[in-house]
């Protein structure tokens, strides 16, 4: 055996030997450098905390490890290019996404929040007393969540004559009345009209509306008739017929507002009893009687036909007078305005005939309490006429 055959051997072990303790070495080296590169810290992902060991260099790195995806709305503790550090506290927060309709207008949101009140607070929303909620403010936030706020408003209801103001969160006219259960019949009026959109302080208005029927009886006042008569003496009247009234039944639609009449139209009129006429007799005969009496006259002046008598002028409808138009007697001067005096019927006995300087005939029909003596009172048709005569004396001569 040659001398490099025995020392080939040898030196391949002692080759292979040092191999072996280079490549531990390197090993030993390299597992000294990776755990001095590993850091301990803790991470916090939506409320739940956990210890991660990493060699990763920036939060960029870890989340990446983690498969943590940070979006623009999420919370994080730390800068994304912040390194890492041992015992470091890196809490992440992913945002949720709701909807938050307001009277109508959608929006969409991502918040951190915990609460539906914390998330209200964050966008400056306050929830008034009489406002609606769709959700309690102390609710949990979800994905997806849709919250719905209805502001509330103050109206005033006039319905007929009762006021009232109320809040509500109705859109329309129609839904705020059937919230407040108010029901229209078929005729009432209403302002504005129920497919109106509210407003802050509108005032809605409720006229109630009644057709009824309402049946009145009148009088059916009679006619009155004049016929001249040849046998009674020119300026002279007699009743023949007195008259009777009748009755007629007057039958109106009567619309009433809120209680109170606001039209009434005449539908019918039905005659009950009908009226009778009065009929008249006008005398036209013309008496030329001058002679005088022979006998002594019961007058406290003169036995001639003929009195010098003060005279003054009056009509039914005057201030002093009772307004019915009759004369003591019962003689009706409203129909008959022309042709009667007022005596003292010791001087001139009621019934008689006479003629009368500047006036024309009459018949004493009407006494009064100043009437005393050589005085009468001459009815005129009218007040304007009563005046322009006033007060004279006149000749009054005796017919009968």
């Amino acid at each position: 055996m040659t001398l490099k055959s025995k020392l080939l051997p040898v030196l391949k072990n002692k080759f292979t030997i040092s191999l072996l303790s280079l490549f531990a070495l390197i090993f030993i080296i390299g597992f000294v450098v990776l755990e001095i590169t590993k850091s301990e810290l803790t991470v916090t992902k939506d409320g739940e905390t956990e210890t991660i060991v990493t060699r990763a260099k920036t939060v960029r790195d870890l989340l990446e490890e983690l498969e943590i995806e940070v979006s623009k709305h999420d919370d994080l503790s730390h800068d994304l290019d912040a390194e890492i550090e041992s015992d470091m506290h890196i809490q992440y927060k992913r945002a949720k996404q709701l909807s938050l309709i307001i009277d109508g207008d959608e929006t969409t949101h991502y918040t951190t929040k915990e609460s539906v009140s914390e998330f209200l607070d964050t966008i400056d929303v306050e929830v008034k007393e009489h406002d609606e909620l769709n959700v309690a403010q102390e609710a949990l936030i979800e994905d997806d969540l849709v919250i719905t706020l209805d502001r509330a408003i103050q109206i005033v209801i006039r319905d007929a004559e009762h006021e009232e103001e109320v809040w509500t969160t109705d859109r329309t006219v129609a839904e705020l009345l059937a919230s407040e259960s108010i029901e229209l019949q078929e005729l009432d009026r209403l302002e504005p009209e129920a497919n109106q959109e509210l407003t802050e302080d509108m005032t809605v208005t409720i006229t109630r509306v009644e057709i009824v029927k309402d049946i009145v009886e009148d009088v059916l006042e009679f006619s009155t008739i004049r016929r001249n008569d040849s046998s009674l003496a020119q300026g002279t009247e007699e009743v023949v017929e007195p008259g009777t009234n009748g009755l007629i039944e007057k039958t109106y639609q009567v619309t009433l507002e809120n209680g109170k009449e606001a039209k009434r139209e005449l539908i019918s009129e039905e005659v009950k009893k009908e009226s009778e006429q009065r009929i008249v007799a006008v005398g036209t005969k013309v008496i030329e009687q001058t002679v005088s009496r022979g006998g002594s006259s019961q007058s406290q002046t003169s036995s001639s036909d003929t009195i010098v008598m003060d005279a003054t002028a009056y009509n039914w409808n005057c201030s002093g007078c009772d307004g019915r138009g009759r004369t003591s007697t019962g003689f009706n001067l409203k129909d008959n305005p022309t042709g009667t005096i007022a005596v003292d019927p010791s001087v001139i006995p009621l019934g008689t005939r006479v003629y009368i300087e500047g006036y024309g005939y009459a018949v004493a029909r009407d006494t009064g309490g100043s009437i005393k003596g050589n005085k009468i009172d001459i009815h005129m048709p009218t007040l304007e006429e009563a005046k322009n005569f006033g007060r004279k004396q006149v000749k009054v001569q005796i017919l009968d």
